[in-house]
Parts: C-alpha cells; sequence; structure tokens
C-alpha cells in the first residue's frame, strides 16, 4: 500500500525507533440531532448505514456530552471549556458566546505543530447574526487557514462566505451539506502531505431543513429523515476519501452533535416521530434541547481511526466535547495553555479502548446559560433545587422550547440512578444521602471556581480590563417594561 510522503520522511532515532507522522483530525458536528437520530444509536426509521459501519468499525460513546444550546455547544468545543469560563468581546455572556479574540482555539493549538486546519460549516461564534457580526472573529481570526461556510445558524437564510468575504447570499439550503462536503475532501486533497484538522460543523439538521433532490422524499421520517439521511451519505463520502487517498491508518474522525433535538419544532414538544416533525429525538432519555435534563446534552458520538480505535467497542464513560481539544492535543504532541483552568481532559485512553484508565471521579457540570442546574458523577446525576422558572436561565426561564412536564423546578435536590432510570423520573435521594451530599459538595466547589446566576467564579475570565470585577455573571439587559429602565445583572 502506498504510503504517505510524512511516513517515509520519518526520522529514525539512534535506538532505531521512528518517529511516526502525527495524526490527522477530522471533527463533524451537526445541529440539534438528537440521541436517537442515528441508526445505530436506535432510530426506527431513519437510515445511517455509513454512520452505523463507522461505529462498527470504531467505537460508540454512550454518555458523550455537549451543552444544551448551539452556540455554547461550539465555545466548548472550541476550547475546551464550559462557555461559563470564556472570555466574551464586551464582557456580557451572551445566549450564544461571541469568542474573545484571546481564547485559545483548537486550531491555533495544532497550528504550533504545523496542522492545516479548515473549517466547513455553522461558525456562530462571531455574533448570532447572518450580517452585522465581527468578521475578525470568524474561523479565520481564531486560528484557522481557511473556512468555507456560513457565520451563525440559518433560521431564515445561510448567509455563504469564503473566509472573509460573503460569496452567495441567502444560499439554497438544499444543497450545503454536500457542498461543505466537496470543499472539505478537496481541502484533505490539498493538504494530505501535511497534518490537518478539518471541521465540519453542519447547519443541519438545525431548521430551515432542506434536502438534495437525491435525498428528499426518500426518507420514511419525512424532511427530517432526508436530512439526516444526507449527512450520513456525506460523511461516508469523507471516509471513503481518506481510504482512497491512504490517510485513514492516521486520522481520527469525531462524529457528534451541538445538543439534543429540537422539540419546539415537533408537534406537541414531543420526541420526533412524525412525518411532519422538523426536529429529532432523544430516544430513551428525557427531554431535549435548551434543556439540562439528559435529552437537551447527551449527543450521539461516534469515532473511527482503523488501527487505533478498536473496532466494534462500545464506551459508556462520561466524555464531553471540552475533552476533544486536551485529547488531540495531546495526540499530536502539542501543548495546551497553561495560564488558564482548561476543563476538558485528555482522553486518548478512551479513544484507544483503554477503558480501565477512566477516571472514576469525572464529574459533568450542566450550565443552561449562567445557572448551574446539575452535575453527574458516575451513574449518578443530582438536579439542584431550583424554581420552575430560574432567573439564572433568562431567557429560558419560561421555557416554551421543552414540553410542559418538563418545565419544572425541584424544591430538593432530585438525585437520578441513570443506570436504572435514563429518563430521569424518579428521585432516590432519600435511600442515598451520602451521594447527595458528596454532589452537592461537587456543586459547590464548582460554584466557587467557575461561577453560578448569583456569583462570578473565581477562574471565569475576562480578559479586557474592567473597572470592577463584576459579582454576578454579566448578562444581556432583559427587554424594559412598559414605563420601566432596563437592567442588567450586574
Amino acid at each position: 500500500m502506498k504510503l504517505r510522503l510524512q511516513v517515509l520522511m520519518c526520522v529514525c532515532l539512534m535506538q532505531g525507533f521512528c518517529v511516526a507522522a502525527p495524526p490527522n483530525f477530522v471533527v463533524i458536528f451537526t445541529d440539534d440531532q438528537g440521541y436517537e437520530d442515528v441508526g445505530c444509536f436506535g432510530s426506527p426509521d431513519i437510515r445511517t448505514p455509513r454512520l452505523d459501519a463507522m461505529a462498527k468499525g470504531g467505537m460508540k460513546f454512550t454518555s458523550f456530552y455537549a451543552q444544551p444550546i448551539c452556540g455554547p455547544s461550539r465555545a466548548a468545543l472550541m476550547t475546551g471549556c464550559y462557555p461559563m469560563r470564556v472570555a466574551e468581546r464586551g464582557h456580557t455572556k451572551q445566549i450564544h458566546p461571541i469568542l474573545h479574540e484571546d481564547e485559545v482555539t483548537i486550531a491555533e493549538v495544532l497550528k504550533t505543530k504545523g496542522y492545516a486546519s479548515a473549517c466547513f460549516g455553522k461558525w456562530d461564534l462571531a455574533k448570532h447574526a447572518q450580517s452585522g457580526f465581527f468578521s475578525d472573529l470568524l474561523p479565520t481570526g481564531q486560528g484557522f487557514d481557511y473556512f468555507y461556510g456560513t457565520p451563525t445558524s440559518n433560521d431564515r437564510v445561510a448567509n455563504l462566505y469564503r473566509n472573509e468575504e460573503l460569496i452567495e447570499p441567502e444560499s439554497d439550503m438544499a444543497t450545503l451539506t454536500r457542498r461543505y462536503t466537496d470543499e472539505a475532501i478537496s481541502f484533505i486533497e490539498k493538504n494530505q502531505n501535511q497534518p490537518f484538522f478539518v471541521y465540519i460543523p453542519h447547519t443541519m439538521p438545525h431548521t430551515r431543513l432542506d434536502a438534495s433532490k437525491d435525498f428528499k422524499g426518500k426518507s420514511k421520517r419525512g424532511l427530517y429523515g432526508d436530512v439526516i439521511e444526507e449527512i450520513d451519505f456525506n460523511v461516508g463520502r469523507i471516509l471513503d476519501s481518506l481510504n482512497e487517498l491512504n490517510l485513514a491508518d492516521n486520522t481520527y474522525v469525531l462524529f457528534t452533535s451541538d445538543n439534543g433535538p429540537w422539540l419546539v419544532k415537533n408537534k406537541g414538544h414531543a420526541d420526533g416521530h412524525r412525518l411532519g416533525d422538523h426536529g429529532g429525538s432523544a430516544g430513551p432519555l428525557r427531554s431535549g434541547k435548551v434543556s439540562t435534563f439528559e435529552g437537551g446534552v447527551r449527543v450521539p458520538a461516534i469515532l473511527w481511526a482503523p488501527g487505533k480505535v478498536p473496532a466494534g467497542t462500545v464506551c459508556d464513560s462520561i466524555a464531553t466535547t471540552m475533552d476533544v481539544m486536551p485529547t488531540l492535543a495531546a495526540l499530536a504532541g502539542a501543548e495546551i495553555p497553561t495560564d488558564r483552568v482548561i476543563d476538558g481532559e485528555d482522553i486518548r485512553h478512551l479513544f484507544h479502548g483503554e477503558f480501565d484508565k477512566a477516571d472514576p471521579d469525572k464529574a459533568f457540570f450542566y450550565y443552561l446559560r449562567v445557572h448551574l442546574q446539575a452535575v453527574r458523577q458516575g451513574k449518578w446525576k443530582l438536579h439542584l433545587p431550583r424554581e420552575k422558572e430560574p432567573v439564572g436561565a433568562a431567557p429560558f426561564g419560561r421555557n416554551a422550547h421543552i414540553a410542559p412536564k418538563d418545565r419544572i423546578g425541584f424544591k430538593q435536590p432530585f438525585l437520578v440512578d441513570l443506570d436504572n432510570d435514563l429518563g430521569e423520573t424518579t428521585n432516590v435521594a432519600a435511600e442515598n444521602p451520602e451521594v447527595v451530599e458528596r454532589l452537592l459538595g461537587l456543586a459547590e466547589s464548582m460554584r466557587d471556581d467557575l461561577g453560578d446566576y448569583d456569583r462570578v467564579g473565581e477562574n471565569m475570565r475576562f480578559f479586557d480590563p474592567l473597572d470592577v470585577r463584576p459579582t454576578k455573571p454579566p448578562v444581556p439587559a432583559p427587554p424594559a417594561r412598559k414605563g420601566q429602565p432596563s437592567h442588567s445583572n450586574k
């Protein structure tokens, strides 16, 4: 088999060892795809043969976490940090972060090791708008060599940019999945003789939905299913290209989603299953996007790297999008920033099937906006006491995005055994007081470190000078009521 140029040029050391070429990375990040919207995760009516084969030849993560909303998820992936921690332009904790230029992204970390990097798709970190965004905060201003995509969500339109240049206003959304993939394959071909990082944050299945003529009307799950099946096909095109270029044996490909399904796009906020539903399905998990129930943040994740990731394996250890940056850095031999807190951790051991090395004490903290709502460690998840309409979750305090039965508060800590209750229906706090005490302690430590709706944590970042460090997370001012002044939470 033809070997890559880097392998032929490896340096033989005096001891007789050979320095292998650094691995390539492809991260495919879909938008609002639910936990069950893949065949190998249980979808009864969406066909995903390429993703299913990817899982069969690689690893499926069943406890992989993102954030509950699009922009925060992208900030977490790019920086390895909780969105609450990262600095934003203007010092305001936006619904969708405007990522400060002094934050360090995956692309910037990998650039120190000579990686070529490109982003193909939705960015959403330069302002949540199709116009009037900060062009210097597009991917090419945050470490990427090349950008082909759209600044934010396709709520109404998707304007297409190449780097900072608008090349197509109001693009035909039916063509975007294929065109992102075309551009990604071209970039891989051009950079096959050096290490590369390719990031493909697909515009869909965030609505508005559309699919090309080859897929439209073909799925048993209506237009939503058409969109997922087209994404699946194009994931297969990426894998085929890596194989054809003899790059598969030195490339890690990760497929995952930015949050759970957008249930407001389904009739009655139900789990997506009707032909007319334009939102996805979380399957056995409770609720969906804009929620800290499992359906809002636990997402499908598949890792593929022939010869490196053991085939046909399932990882149930806690892993998150925040772990991606430190893990890819470690695989590339790069250093992550040491002048700031990074929340993610190097999980190469999980990537390579060494599950016995997983940290049994690893915790995941569930934030909605600036409100810490739950914490998980091992099989235990503790919902912290909160109001039905918590001020820290504004503007999602009165949460119209999820089903009425899930718009609830907790007067007392609500402990769930996720091994036996994925639907989060039964409070077992009374039977496990020591677990409740431990998780409450973890939550309080996180409040001190990172913050909560009523406090700014020690390590929440504000890079630009401040006259006075805020005592509460600075959020956008709510709309002023008639006859009342507008005010912000400072």
